[in-house]
């Protein structure tokens, strides 16, 4: 059994107005709508938070994949969407292989 907590929040308006007419659009209720945006934007942030410190070069490629909650594979291919170059060297290599 999945323990759930309600949470409430205040918007404008207009704002609650948008998510009634998306939710609409994409014909989920405005719950479910909720959920799922919620999620994602939590995503893009650890994965935002993550591929920032791997590019400052604070972590490697396998600590900024679990900072994400990605597989390294997924951490991968984000940060070839998003831009961000691979540094990936020995030192980096040894580092990941470690248990």
């Amino acid at each position: 059994m999945m323990h759930t907590t309600t949470l409430s929040i205040r918007l404008p308006t207009t704002e609650a107005a948008q998510l009634e007419r998306l939710a609409r659009n994409v014909g989920l209720d405005r719950a479910t709508l909720l959920k799922q945006a919620l999620r994602d934007g939590c995503n893009d942030i650890l994965f935002e938070r993550a591929g920032a410190a791997y590019r400052r070069g604070e972590v490697s490629l396998s600590r900024a994949a679990e900072m994400a909650g990605l597989h390294l594979r997924d951490m991968l291919l984000r940060l070839r969407t998003a831009g961000i170059t691979l540094n990936y060297g020995v030192q980096d290599l040894e580092e990941d292989l470690r248990p």
